[in-house]
């Protein structure tokens, strides 16, 4: 694939380009669902199951209903009829059949699932109403066994969540070849394993979803507003349970104030203010409070894994056993299986590892359903193989970089297929991995490492290596148009959330128009104006969305050449484009934009440009993270004193707004690895169910990062981008630990501690270490 070398714009493709989006942004002129109110729009509460595990009966709804200002009042049995929520990612089971799915339903009729399950929904004229009026709903509840954690759930004896899933097992299936890892295990040298924890995570965007659901009576169609991570899936999942047509449904996504995965799918919320809108003859809005948010999004991580590797007299790998146990909560969330498989799919990383089996299980359990959350399956991969390099290293007495550099697979050995299927194409893993050692000054680590003994702190230094897959499967179709004024329009399918779309996909316009982006106007998120989507999730919408607009916008250029052509008489060949102008090269002869479309042959047809880009396979972004910790003793307290980033994008469409992304994934893994910690007890109740009780990083939780790239150009992408709006996330969680456990292996002889390595954890561990207990 013709990677592509044109020079370099003023706006264009690789210039750090300041955000379009921030003015409008930061000085109160965005626009989210909740800023939007239609005329007679009505508030809808949720009442939630206190249980975890329980049939019910409602008792009494004429309190409810008889309170001043209600408007309705539902229950299960209306919508009885009305499909569930639908997975769209069923699994095999061990005997190779699909998996049975239980129903999802949009309110519960006689049993829920876990804590926050949906039992009633209430429509009043104001929100604190529809609350009020929720809690005088009578409810008769009987609570039944409970199971919370994948081991609880796999115990003998344990609690059956579902019927359908013998063990509470929703599927079962491997990856690779068993008989030859079992024999490449026989010769072995020596084996070593390690299980992990990866701990649930809750996702806390700044904005809680949050839902306006209208019906037009006379047009006989349906309108949702809502925060999403693309509008078209959305449109299709929701009318299937409303029972009308695509087209009989608007979606309109306006500002997002975050997603990171969890707001990709459909929820209940969405075809329940739909259904009522029609019910009522008014809008219907439901905007959740955040402990709503904790009981009712889907959660992200949960795995319980344990992974094997033997390995040769020298450090070579020479097979890997895996088996990864996912926590899906009470219900199949929309690709909830599929996460812990696609992880799977990236077991072996970046290393050459030639046998290697996987088995891959889903977990039912009663509480929140878990989906896919900033990484979606690699971040755990990653954590869980990058955690094991290290022990690896630890019992053979190798250097930790030396055993990766004896096991990466080598520049020359691409493209390199591994033993899931996986093609690399390229990828020079030793080249990052020793430079971001050398930007951490590796070898001056001793020196710090006696200083914070004096200190009486405990110092460590740990890095990973990692390779993700991103921007597989479907292409993005994009259209750009000139306007009479000189502006460019761009429609797109994908959706920002905060990453600076308006931005990037104005930079791939500006490479082959060459106009400044304040001359571009980006346009997502409504399926009235834009045909198809496949939403923003994967690390795809630069990789495959920027090539679109790129090529679209060469489309474009073409056409404005051949209008200009004929009233500047000269050859297309002779005609140049710079700043929104069309001259013939050499001269000042030429034409504005405005001018252009004002010609007579200046059609909608010649003044607009299309284009997909379907990719071909996967990117794979690689990198290493280095973090060196100190920890207090005394409390347990780790600090990250010192951070290093080495990454390979391929090519960085804007620098400013890749680092960010970085960041922001770095700070997402730092939470997860020191402090992110979700609490359920024996009887289902989620303790750590507001911001008073789950810890999220600050800003003096975070060091200065040293981010820099060491790029190789995709092979499977036109432009040679590799996605990287997830990378953060999955190279921090095993740099961090990595170091932990080197500071505390230092310390005291210890070798394994599960996150969040929270104070009061490592402080147990140390303890318990030095006593023997």
């Amino acid at each position: 694939m013709t990677i592509h070398q044109g020079p370099m714009k003023k706006f264009g493709l690789g210039q750090p380009v300041r955000r379009v989006e921030d003015e409008r942004l930061v000085t109160g002129g965005g626009r989210y669902t909740d800023d939007i109110s239609p005329s007679r729009t009505a508030y809808a509460c949720i009442l939630r199951s206190p249980h975890a595990h329980a049939s019910f009966k409602i008792t009494d709804v004429a309190a409810a209903k008889a309170m001043k200002g209600v408007i309705a009042v539902f229950t299960g049995a209306d919508f009885a009829d009305t499909p569930g929520v639908a997975c769209q990612a069923p699994l095999q089971t061990a005997d190779g059949k699909s998996m049975p799915l239980p129903k999802w339903p949009l309110l519960c009729t006689d049993k829920v699932m876990h804590v926050g399950d949906a039992v009633a929904m209430v429509v009043a004229e104001t929100a604190a109403l529809a609350k009020d009026a929720a809690e005088a709903i009578g409810v008769d509840y009987k609570t039944l066994a409970v199971v919370t954690t994948v081991a609880d759930a796999i115990a003998p004896k344990a609690a059956t969540v579902w019927d359908i899933a013998p063990g509470n097992i929703a599927f079962d299936q491997t990856i690779g070849n068993a008989e030859k890892t079992d024999a490449a295990f026989a010769k072995a040298h020596k084996v070593v394993s390690l299980t992990v924890d990866n701990n649930r995570l809750i996702t806390n965007y700044l904005e809680t979803r949050a839902a306006i659901g209208e019906y037009d009576d006379k047009t006989k169609r349906f309108t949702l507003t809502l925060g999403s991570q693309g509008v078209h899936g959305i449109r299709s999942s929701v009318a299937a349970i409303i029972g009308v047509k695509d087209d009989a449904l608007r979606v309109i996504t306006p500002d997002v104030g975050g997603g990171f995965g969890t707001k990709s799918f459909n929820y209940r919320e969405y075809p329940l203010v739909l259904l009522a809108a029609k019910a009522t003859g008014r809008p219907v809005k439901l905007i959740q409070e955040r402990t709503e948010h904790f009981l009712s999004c889907a959660h992200g991580r949960d795995n319980l894994t344990t992974a094997e590797m033997a390995l040769d007299a020298k450090g070579r790998f020479l097979a890997m056993r895996v088996h990864i146990r996912g926590n899906l909560g009470g219900y199949p969330s929309q690709y909830g299986p599929y996460i812990p498989w696609l992880g799977a799919t990236m077991a072996t990383g970046p290393y050459d590892i030639r046998n290697m089996f996987v088995r891959c299980q889903g977990v039912y359990t009663h509480t929140v359903p878990v989906d896919a959350y900033r990484g979606a399956g690699r971040p755990e991969a990653a954590y869980l193989l990058e955690r094991l390099v290290d022990t690896c290293a630890r019992e053979l007495g190798i250097g930790p970089d030396v055993i990766r550099t004896r096991n990466f697979v080598k520049p020359d050995a691409m493209p390199y297929k591994t033993q899931t299927k996986r093609t690399y194409d390229v990828g020079e893993f030793a080249g990052h991995m020793s430079s971001a050692l050398e930007k951490a000054d590796r070898k001056g680590f001793p020196a710090r490492l006696k200083a914070a003994r004096k200190a009486g702190r405990i110092r460590g230094f740990g890095f990973a290596s990692y390779i993700e897959c991103t921007a597989w499967g479907s292409g993005e179709d994009v259209e750009v148009s000139l306007g009479k004024d000189g502006r460019v329009t761009l429609l797109i399918g994908t959706q920002s959330n905060g990453q600076g779309h308006e931005t990037a996909y104005a930079q791939a316009v500006s490479q082959a128009l060459d106009i400044a982006p304040d001359m571009i106007t980006v346009v997502q998120g409504d399926t009235d104006r834009i045909k198809t989507g496949h939403g923003t999730g994967g690390s795809r919408s630069i990789p495959v969305g920027a090539v679109s607009a790129f090529r679209a916008s060469e489309g474009l250029a073409e056409n404005l050449k051949k209008l200009a052509a004929d009233k500047l008489e000269a050859a297309i060949a002779d005609l140049v484009i710079a700043g929104g102008r069309i001259s013939v090269a050499g001269t000042d002869k030429g034409l504005s934009f405005p001018e252009i479309a004002a010609l007579p042959g200046a059609t909608p047809e010649m003044l607009t440009a299309n284009n997909e880009f379907v990719p071909p396979d996967a990117t794979y972004p690689n990198g290493t993270h280095v973090a060196e910790v100190e920890i207090d003793p005394a409390t347990g307290e780790t600090d990250i004193v010192n951070y290093v980033i080495v990454d390979d994008f391929g090519l960085s469409v804007n620098p400013l707004l890749l680092a960010g992304q970085v960041y922001g994934g770095v700070a997402q893994g730092v939470g997860q690895a020191l402090m992110e910690r979700t609490v359920y007890d024996k009887a289902g109740q989620l303790l750590s169910a507001s911001l008073m009780d789950y810890c999220m990083p600050r800003a003096d939780d975070l060091p200065s990062f040293q981010f820099s790239t060491r790029n190789v150009p995709s092979t499977t992408n036109p432009l040679g981008i590799k996605g990287a709006g997830e990378a953060g996330s999955i190279g921090s969680c095993p740099a961090v630990m990595n170091a932990v456990v080197d500071a505390l292996h230092r310390h005291c002889g210890v070798t394994h501690i599960d996150m969040p390595a929270t104070p009061e954890r490592i402080w147990t561990t140390i303890a318990q270490a030095q006593t023997g207990s």
